[in-house]
């Protein structure tokens, strides 16, 4: 009985420390959700847990504001980060099975290279990025904060720690044997057994270039190309008399959206591709 009652401690600390933690990771979600329902004057009355009656006049007022495009900033910012995440974890799942599944004289070179390039800041390198686009006719477009997106080294490193531990060269080379050419393999083969790593890496990667001002701040000048973090930093210039605090929780509030959807649409290929790596050798 004494083992049994120390299991039935250690389950409700579990818990309580689960419950607590969810409350903490939860409870700014609620508040935000609970504000962007408020009118400006009650926020200004101070906080409460209890919701207001003003989602849809908040929401209507995103929507009819000419000189704050939110909406359109939510699909450059769809359109920007879809396509990092698919071409980041595309190609770099391609390096790292080209690095893992070949033997060359310059691998190690190659692969330490890489890795170099991961310690190096985005900051340090913008000036001479900002004027490498400038005199590739690039500035003010989408095309630079698209196109490095197919070099990240950090989602290298993961797919290649992946690969080591879920791919058999043996699959591989039964492949070659049968006569499937090197893409036909990483495309019909390797790609589903990485399907986990690549939901992980495209949500991770779609929600960084989502987030990511530093970049299209010093990029974008188009109001109409600017994307979801360019708009929301706007908002500190506003005017005080027109400021409407419950405007701007509802802007935030169906800036965060897009991120929900995406991580429940990828969450299931996490847990349900989990099994697509068990191949024995």
């Amino acid at each position: 009985m004494k083992p049994k009652h120390k299991i039935n401690v250690r389950s409700v600390i579990a818990h309580i420390v689960l419950i607590v933690l969810s409350f903490l990771c939860l409870f700014f979600f609620v508040i935000l959700i609970i504000n962007a329902t408020r009118s400006h004057a009650q926020l200004q009355k101070g906080f409460s847990f209890i919701p207001g009656g003003h989602f849809l006049d908040n929401l209507k007022s995103v929507a009819n504001d000419g000189t704050f495009p939110m909406f359109r900033g939510i699909v450059n910012s769809l359109i920007i980060s879809g396509s990092c995440a698919a071409l980041c974890t595309y190609f770099s799942s391609l390096t790292a099975y080209g690095l893992y599944a070949y033997d060359f004289k310059l691998k190690k070179v190659a692969f330490t290279f890489i890795m170099a390039i991961l310690v190096m800041p985005t900051q340090v390198t913008a000036m001479g990025f900002l004027r490498l686009i400038t005199k590739m006719g690039m500035y003010d477009s989408w095309a630079p904060l698209i196109i490095p997106s197919i070099a990240s080294p950090a989602v290298f490193y993961f797919m290649y720690s992946y690969l080591q531990s879920s791919l058999p060269l043996s699959l591989v080379e039964a492949a070659r044997i049968d006569g499937s050419n090197e893409f036909r393999t990483f495309n019909r083969i390797v790609l589903p057994i990485m399907k986990p790593a690549i939901a992980v890496q495209a949500i991770f990667t779609f929600v960084g270039s989502w987030n990511n001002y530093f970049v299209p701040a010093l990029i974008i000048q188009s109001k109409n190309k600017m994307t979801v973090p360019i708009l929301i930093a706007t908002l500190r210039g506003a005017d005080y008399m027109n400021f409407d605090m419950g405007k701007i929780y509802m802007m935030i509030t169906v800036a965060i959206v897009p991120i929900i959807v995406v991580y429940l649409l990828l969450s299931k290929y996490i847990i349900a591709g989990v099994t697509l790596g068990g191949v024995k050798e």
